[in-house]
């Protein structure tokens, strides 16, 4: 469930929810549960604070079921109850009867596993990226060292050339002294 939801009632909308309750749509604080809990016995609170495990655990909310939810449907992506995939279709019965069903512990190894797997595969990535990283950044610090040395050898040039002008205008200046 969502945890940092706070109560659907206008003169509690600061307090933060503890429980849930599907049939009526609402978001309870403690004050609250016990009042909906006292006037109204047969709708099921669900407890914002369960653990993430507990999440496939729970009565189904369809109408007059109220029966502990044991299979999921793949079809709808649906946590449902037998009564949901009964045959018999009478009072809300049987809408998953023709669906992809399996139970809950089947989905909730499925999902654990695809997890782990996507896991995997982030750690992969991530390790990839840090080695695309690490060889951007070498290829980074050999670009800037050949940087450098195109910049001394550029000096150098400029230096030979000056050096090579100079050593010509005084090889004129003495030419044009001689004559």
């Amino acid at each position: 469930m969502e945890k940092g939801k706070k109560c659907s009632n206008k003169k509690h909308q600061e307090i933060d929810a503890i429980n849930y309750c599907a049939e009526c749509n609402l978001y309870l604080c403690n004050k609250c549960s016990n009042y909906h809990s006292e006037l109204i016995e047969n709708h099921h609170l669900s407890n914002l604070d369960k653990n993430i495990n507990d999440i496939f655990t729970g009565l189904c909310f369809e109408k007059n079921h109220k029966i502990e939810l044991t299979f999921y449907c793949k079809t709808h992506n649906k946590l449902c109850c037998a009564a949901c995939l009964s045959r018999i279709k009478e009072k809300g019965n049987g809408q998953h009867h023709d669906c992809d069903v399996c139970t809950i512990e089947e989905i909730e190894n499925e999902k654990k596993n695809n997890l782990d797997n996507n896991i995997k595969l982030l750690e992969d990535f991530s390790k990839n990226i840090q080695n695309s990283i690490n060889e951007l950044k070498k290829i980074f610090d050999d670009i800037c060292i050949k940087k450098e040395e195109l910049k001394l050898n550029i000096a150098k040039i400029f230096t030979k050339i000056r050096t090579t002008i100079n050593d010509r205008e005084d090889e004129i200046l003495l030419q044009v002294e001689k004559i």
